[in-house]
């Protein structure tokens, strides 16, 4: 771990960090100043007893901004939403940058208006020099595609809506 000085590790090897099967808002607090306050740009907190994870990874600002801004998320209205299980959100299951496309320079895999099976790929994310496929789950017809191709996407962000159908 490099650029955090032993001292300040003590937060994270302490006892309070084995004890109780939840991490407190105060702990989470540390954490995160220990991040800010380093050259560390992630840090994993493994439970394998009660099977929690937690990565903390520090958000890259733009020179512009100067400062993170948090987004709150939309608040859906009850009246305007669709009936119930219609739709259906694919998320992304990593982090990295979405592509509409399969290969390079290919043909988008879907587009608005679109008929998916389930498991048919919808796009890919490229992590660490590598192109995962992004499948269905649901069979049904694209609605929307919320992210851009060369997006960078997090892991269970919204990618698009498939209104669901019945497979025959």
């Amino acid at each position: 771990m490099d650029g955090i000085r032993p001292e300040r590790l003590e937060a994270l090897n302490g006892e309070e960090y084995n004890s109780g099967a939840v991490v407190s808002v105060e702990q989470l607090q540390r954490l995160v100043r220990l991040l800010d306050n380093s050259d560390v740009t992630e840090i994993e907190v493994k439970r394998p007893a009660e099977g929690t994870r937690l990565v903390l990874r520090k958000a890259k600002v733009s020179s512009e901004e100067g400062s993170l801004h948090v987004l709150p998320a939309p608040v859906e209205n009850a009246e305007e939403a669709p009936p119930a299980d219609t739709k259906y959100t694919i998320t992304a299951p990593l982090v990295g940058i979405f592509h509409s496309w399969a290969k390079p320079k290919g043909k988008p895999l879907v587009s608005p208006g679109d008929h998916v099976r389930v498991g048919q790929p919808v796009g890919t994310i490229q992590s660490l020099n590598v192109i995962n496929e992004v499948e269905s789950l649901v069979a049904g017809r694209v609605t929307e595609i919320l992210v851009e191709d060369g997006q960078p996407v997090e892991y269970g962000q919204a990618l698009m809506t498939v209104e669901k159908v019945e497979e025959a």
